[in-house]
């Protein structure tokens, strides 16, 4: 099944995380299929692309909770 979900990526206590579509059995720490976005949260740096999260829902990705979360405050 695919999934939009945070990627984490950056060094320790500076958390940088891109939103990424991939299949769900797949661990983390491989190739996502599409990069849609970042966050960073020290900063509160978000962006997202819309027309990319759009198409991926439409292809039956489903979104992951802490996704969604970002979404809606932004």
């Amino acid at each position: 099944m695919l999934k939009i979900r945070l990627a984490r990526t950056g060094v320790r206590h500076k958390p940088f995380y891109r939103i990424v579509a991939t299949d769900e059995r797949k661990k983390l720490a491989t190739a996502p299929l599409e990069i849609i976005g970042t966050w960073q949260p020290s900063v509160d740096a978000f962006s997202i692309d819309k027309k990319k999260l759009e198409a991926w829902v439409k292809k039956g990705a489903q979104i992951s909770g802490a996704v969604k979360e970002l979404l809606e405050k932004k």
